[in-house]
């Protein structure tokens, strides 16, 4: 891990925290900031505006863009968490149609926000694989291990190679070709792609 990464990290928990509902208001307010000018965009003078907060708060408590930018972003998401339907078809849709899925078109935007930030900053990019990105492939990845588990994937599937399929071809279609994701497009990506490919039967 970089200095700068290491930084960040440590620099939740170190620096001193915003009393009461306020720090949360102002990680919201991040990320209405992020989702409207991008993270190249996005300064800590503009969320203080949003937020309504002096700049010296956010100094205090943030030592740049990327760390706020993450807090804020690890604010929103919450705890991962799947839901068991009983069928690997049925997490799959549950997990990423709705609030927080692919589905969510703020959380589309956020994602598109920072395709810059990541191919541009790699301390930024370190962090943000790490806390954000890494619990979400846990998820998925738990999805398919769940399904194998339960006979429905087969015994020789490559599972590193088919968990990020679904994300992998929705995210490309949303962002290279520009077609929104429904629950007609997920459910057409699991029906067609990834069922056939983790069993023969």
């Amino acid at each position: 891990m970089s200095p700068a990464a290491q930084q960040a990290s440590a620099g939740t928990v170190t620096r001193p925290r915003v009393e009461g509902g306020r720090e949360q208001e102002i990680l919201d307010a991040t990320l209405h900031v992020l989702a409207e000018v991008g993270y190249d965009r996005l300064t800590l003078d503009a969320v203080a505006a949003e937020a309504k907060a002096s700049k010296a708060t956010l100094y205090r408590r943030w030592n740049g863009k990327a760390q706020l930018v993450i807090d804020a972003l690890i604010s929103h998401m919450g705890e991962p968490v799947t839901t068991d339907t009983g069928t690997l078809r049925g997490d799959l849709i549950a997990t990423y149609c709705g609030m927080g899925g692919v589905t969510d078109r703020h959380q589309m935007a956020l994602v598109g926000s920072l395709i810059t930030a990541v191919s541009r900053d790699p301390e930024f990019a370190e962090v943000y694989r790490r806390d954000v990105i890494a619990p979400k492939i846990a998820v998925n990845d738990a999805i398919f291990e769940r399904a194998k588990a339960r006979g429905e994937i087969d015994a020789d599937v490559d599972l590193a190679l088919i968990s990020p399929c679904l994300p992998g071809i929705v995210l490309h279609r949303l962002f290279f070709l520009g077609e929104t994701p429904t629950e007609d497009l997920i459910t057409r990506v699991i029906d067609q792609v990834i069922m056939p490919a983790v069993t023969s039967g």
